[in-house]
């Protein structure tokens, strides 16, 4: 998150004194936080290591795990002042664990590409990206081992539904209907793979500051809510967005064989671009480029994209209205403006 977008687009009010000094800490705190994820990934005497550890973490992102961290901190013991340092730590935990994740998936995907620079798999290959992305995983719990046992026992319980989200994706929904429908088995894993990381980044960065257990509660539920409206919008991005856009290969879940939200409906729909979209997908993943970029074509013009999008926004509403729930400040202002940012960017 850029200072720009932090002040102009998640909800603050830079006119208004106690917004403009919120978002003058937010800044402060995601510049240390960078600052620590390289520090925690140096391997002194080992640059091999080092290099590669920190390979996805010098090429950005958008970090809204450690923005959720640090705003959930805000409502903690000085709402309008100062982030604590174990805040800090909660939000260099959040962002090593979710780094981990782009390594590992990023191997499972084949994917070259990644914040726009070459995927660590396509640099070391698949074995030695596994390994890098364990050793980001180690650093993360140490980082988790300061801030106490409520902090170990939350990455250890996300971090088990992350590896359960990965693990259905891969099993698709037409292998798993005795247990879940399509629309429900890919609810699961977006819940999973994407909402639990955002939902421990609120709570933790809360927990650690000293706010109540409501407030953690509510924090939870938000990014439950607003990371499902995230993955929906970063699906609807892969079928509308261009590799530039994306910094990665556009039509990766094509490529892969995933099946999301916009694709479900798309392919519920009826009329011929539908019946040519299903005898394209309907075999698993598209390696051809011709057909991949005819599945994009039928996709785009398709009412799945739209169908989708309105569930976003469905999802974010009652972020937003969780936001309103908790005490008025800076903080809540901003997560209220958040609700609307992760579903706007995929318009």
């Amino acid at each position: 998150m850029n200072t720009t977008t932090i002040v102009t687009e998640l909800g603050l009010d830079p006119a208004d004194k106690r917004h403009a000094a919120f978002a003058a800490g937010l800044r402060a705190g995601l510049a240390r936080v960078e600052d620590e994820l390289q520090e925690v990934l140096r391997s002194p005497g080992y640059p091999d290591l080092t290099e590669a550890a920190t390979h996805l973490v010098r090429a950005g992102g958008k970090r809204l795990r450690p923005l959720m961290a640090l705003t959930g901190a805000a409502f903690g013991t000085d709402p309008d002042g100062t982030v604590p340092d174990k805040a800090n730590s909660a939000a260099v935990l959040v962002e090593l664990v979710h780094v981990a994740t782009l390594y590992h998936d990023d191997v499972m995907d084949e994917a070259p590409m990644r914040h726009g620079v070459a995927s660590g798999n396509s640099l070391w290959g698949n074995k030695r990206a596994v390994l890098i992305g364990d050793y980001v995983l180690a650093r993360a719990a140490v980082v988790g081992a300061g801030l106490g046992d409520y902090a170990l026992s939350l990455q250890a319980k996300t971090f088990g539904r992350l590896v359960r989200g990965q693990f259905l994706e891969t099993t698709g929904p037409f292998e798993d209907c005795g247990r879940h429908a399509p629309y429900e088995h890919h609810l699961q894993v977006m819940a999973d793979k994407s909402a639990s990381l955002i939902a421990m980044a609120g709570r933790l960065g809360a927990r650690v500051s000293g706010a109540d257990e409501r407030i953690i509660e509510t924090l939870g539920q938000y990014g439950e809510l607003l990371g499902v409206a995230f993955q929906i919008s970063d699906d609807v991005l892969d079928i509308s967005a261009t590799t530039t856009d994306l910094g990665k290969s556009a039509g990766t879940d094509l490529r892969e064989g995933i099946v999301t939200l916009p694709m479900l409906h798309a392919l519920d729909d009826e009329g011929p671009g539908a019946v040519r979209l299903r005898e394209i997908v309907g075999h698993g993943p598209v390696s051809d480029p011709a057909l991949r970029h005819e599945a994009l074509e039928l996709l785009r013009v398709s009412p799945g994209v739209d169908r989708a999008l309105a569930e976003a926004h469905g999802y974010a509403a009652k972020a937003r209205d969780l936001a309103l729930s908790l005490p008025e400040c800076p903080a809540r202002a901003l997560l209220v403006g958040l609700s609307a940012y992760v579903v706007n960017r995929g318009e």
